[in-house]
């Protein structure tokens, strides 16, 4: 049994010679310039699309590192103005005498340096 499957699988067998049905011709079973122009405009939109979608990509990265640049900024500004609070505290003190001099229509230059 062995010996038979064995030379069944090993026997070429001859392939038909690919010829077309009685009544057709080549020009009825290719694709023809429609097929062509309908790939192309396909391959091309395809490619058109792609590159609208990367530069799109390429935006939303650059706005969202621009964004979180700012908001780095925003946390640094804000951790020296509490620093800066934290180190002016014991002058709080004589600043709060001369806010209490300038009650009388004086100008009080600290005042000014102040962010809010």
């Amino acid at each position: 049994m062995h010996h038979l499957l064995l030379s069944l699988a090993t026997t070429p067998t001859p392939l038909p010679t690919p010829t077309l049905r009685e009544g057709i011709s080549e020009d009825q079973v290719t694709p023809g310039l429609l097929g062509f122009i309908m790939t192309a405009f396909f391959v091309v939109a395809t490619a058109l699309l792609i590159v609208d979608m990367v530069r799109r990509i390429r935006r939303v990265r650059y706005r969202a590192q621009v964004e979180e640049d700012r908001m780095a900024a925003a946390a640094a500004a804000d951790v020296e103005a509490a620093e800066a609070a934290d180190a002016g505290a014991p002058g709080q003190q004589a600043r709060g005498s001369a806010v209490q001099g300038t009650a009388d229509g004086g100008t009080d230059t600290a005042q000014g340096d102040q962010r809010h």
